[in-house]
């Protein structure tokens, strides 16, 4: 993604965006309508691995940039808060829409008709954007990487990375870890992705709210999200979520909270690497930026997915018999906790700005 937004971000290619955008529309669907004749691992992994994250990525990246555009002028962070909510809305309903869909149809049935809505909603939302002013276009002849000399830019990279690398780990395990612990039947515990997304309807729109309207600075505002889901992780998933059901709510819930609005605060990121670059008197490029900061997530993700296979195999904290820290997910709880503090490292780096 970072690549494709740097092509996309110059003159030559931006007039493309649209039809790219419809191309990766298509693309994804596909992906989903052949994975339902799979019948191998690797069929998975092409299509829905290799596929649907190119077709993402090539639908992503377009009106995002077309976001960036029209928003140039100000409230960016509100309005990148608000594309998050709308991925929260989605993460709240598809655990009862895909459950309902497995349990009546099929997954074969039910990933035809998951591809038949990509394409139906894609396609029209893509047509109905409308296309920002060519005036809000920085005409840039050469691609500006002066941003890969400051320490701002890696600062925010790495703090993105190692947040993002146990932001994944929740999502992925807490439907099972609430069957195997708690005897939570399968409807309940896929409402449990449900209650993790909802929260963050409102929290990722909050976070860039409290950069654009309160003027709290990017790196308080990342350390509050950063914090706050560590906390969640080490005093509500980490203590006795294994035996009360309550707590493993109030976790999902909360941590849902913080930790969906962390991307939330990327707009003020930008906001800084472009009053730096000012600064310096150098060529910037906002939408570069964002397909850096969204790759850095991608590359968290990647490994936070492979950690988890190897924390699992470690098992349980020493100690930690009586909490669900002692349980076999009390390692990858542990990691969940340690690198959603250090995702607001940025503030220890760069001091605690206030504007």
């Amino acid at each position: 993604m970072p690549f494709l937004a740097t092509a996309l971000g110059r003159d030559r290619w931006a007039p493309w965006r649209r039809v790219i955008a419809i191309v990766g529309t298509v693309l994804a669907s596909a992906s989903f309508l052949l994975s339902s004749w799979s019948t191998e691992v690797w069929h998975l992994i092409l299509l829905q691995g290799v596929l649907a994250a190119l077709g993402n990525a090539m639908l992503y990246t377009p009106t995002t940039l077309w976001l960036d555009e029209w928003f140039r002028g100000g409230n960016r962070a509100t309005a990148y808060g608000v594309q998050f909510s709308i991925k929260n809305v989605v993460g709240t309903a598809c655990p009862f829409l895909m459950y309902a869909l497995l349990q009546n149809l099929g997954f074969r049935n039910a990933l035809r008709i998951w591809a038949g809505m990509v394409l139906l909603i894609g396609i029209g939302g893509i047509v109905l954007v409308p296309l920002p002013p060519e005036s809000t276009r920085r005409r840039q002849h050469k691609i500006p990487w002066s941003f890969l000399k400051h320490r701002t830019f890696y600062v925010y990279a790495i703090a993105n990375t190692v947040f993002s690398s146990g932001y994944g780990l929740p999502q992925t395990y807490l439907s099972t870890y609430a069957s195997q612990y708690l005897h939570l039947p399968a409807a309940e515990s896929s409402a449990m992705i449900a209650l993790f997304n909802a929260p963050g309807i409102l929290s990722s729109t909050g976070f860039g709210l409290l950069n654009d309207k309160v003027h709290v600075s990017a790196g308080t505002n990342t350390l509050l999200s950063a914090i706050g889901s560590a906390l969640c992780v080490f005093l509500l998933w980490g203590i006795k979520s294994n035996t009360v059901q309550g707590l493993l709510i109030a976790f999902a819930i909360s941590y849902g909270f913080f930790a969906s609005g962390y991307s939330a605060t990327w707009g003020g990121w930008i906001t800084d690497l472009e009053k730096e670059a000012a600064e310096h008197n150098e060529a910037v490029n906002s939408g570069m930026l964002y397909g850096f900061m969204n790759g850095a997530r991608g590359v968290g993700y990647v490994v936070g997915g492979l950690s988890s296979v190897e924390l699992l195999k470690v098992g349980p904290v020493q100690d930690s018999q009586k909490w669900a820290l002692g349980t076999e997910y009390g390692a990858l709880i542990l990691f969940t906790g340690i690198s959603s503090a250090l995702g607001g490292w940025s503030v220890v780096w760069k001091g605690w700005p206030c504007r």
